[in-house]
């Protein structure tokens, strides 16, 4: 018998190659424009990624227009102001704050937030080295409160 643990392969792999399919029906600008149209009915860029793949039937953004999804979207100017990421995490621990204001006995939950808020300024310490958030951008819990509020239609299902 087998003593090591054995791990699973059941995740899904990228494609091989980084050339488009022959079978994508679009041009490189009319995913430009297919991104666009999306990112201004309010979907985030995650949620265009999942209609362009099941919609339309492109795997993959990069491969065929030179660039990745956000790129393109920053470069047309309809960008999200923070990235995704950034903001589920925000997200996140707004709900777990306002969990502690409602039972504040739940340490689990408090440890949570913790972590959670790590997380995030780990995050934006990075997207302040790269140049995503201006240098002077910190993390605060009720400007977060704040931010969920403004951006959570951009970053959900959409129209």
């Amino acid at each position: 018998m087998n003593k090591r643990k054995e791990k699973g392969k059941s995740h899904s792999k990228r494609p091989v190659r980084n050339t488009p399919p022959r079978w994508v029906p679009f041009r490189a600008d009319e995913i430009r424009a297919l991104v666009v149209e999306l990112s201004k009915k309010g979907y985030g860029p995650s949620m265009i990624g999942i209609i362009l793949r099941d919609q339309f039937g492109v795997p993959l953004v990069k491969p065929i227009v030179g660039k990745k999804l956000v790129k393109i979207m920053e470069e047309e100017g309809v960008a999200p102001p923070i990235p995704e990421d950034l903001f589920h995490l925000m997200k996140r621990a707004v709900r777990v704050r306002a969990h502690l204001a409602e039972h504040p006995k739940d340490k689990h939950s408090a440890r949570g937030l913790m972590e959670i808020e790590s997380k995030i300024r780990r995050l934006v310490k990075y997207y302040k080295r790269v140049g995503k958030l201006p240098p002077d951008w910190k993390y605060d819990p009720e400007r977060a409160r704040l931010l969920v509020q403004q951006y959570s239609a951009l970053f959900e299902s959409g129209a």
